[in-house]
């Protein structure tokens, strides 16, 4: 069978669409906070600290069309939402806490291996201009 979306085989797929999920940090913070349980849109909102409220109601659209989050309406005045993660939301709940409990003990490791690869290959930071080896010439 063909791929339809070029490199990405059928096989695949599932796998590089979850980790496109996960990979989307506020993806991640939002499961993450929602694993405490229901929360309102505003309460959620001020949990994940620096989303604007255009992309958490995207994120959570997006997660509610793909059946981790459930949305649901009380019909109070004014109008009320709240949202909390499905049993499915849940199964993927517990790998992601796992995975921010590995961030959250190993940051300081991989900062550390960064900056001795850096140093021992005269590597710049991301994001800056490389160094520049003098060519050797000499101008009088």
């Amino acid at each position: 069978m063909k791929p339809r979306h070029g490199h990405i085989s059928d096989g695949c797929r599932p796998i590089s669409e979850v980790l496109s999920l996960i990979g989307n940090k506020w993806t991640s913070l939002i499961i993450t906070r929602l694993i405490e349980g229901p929360m309102r849109f505003n309460e959620l909102k001020r949990q994940v600290h620096g989303i604007s409220q255009k992309v958490l109601t995207a994120s959570l659209r997006a997660l509610e069309r793909d059946g981790f989050v459930e949305r649901t309406e009380h019909p109070t005045v004014p109008p009320s939402v709240e949202y909390r993660l499905t049993p499915f939301g849940r199964e993927l709940a517990e790998p992601l806490l796992t995975l921010t409990r590995f961030a959250a003990i190993n940051g300081e490791r991989m900062e550390a291996a960064r900056a001795a690869y850096d140093e021992g290959h005269d590597t710049p930071p991301p994001g800056t201009e490389p160094r520049r080896k003098p060519l050797g010439l000499r101008l009088n």
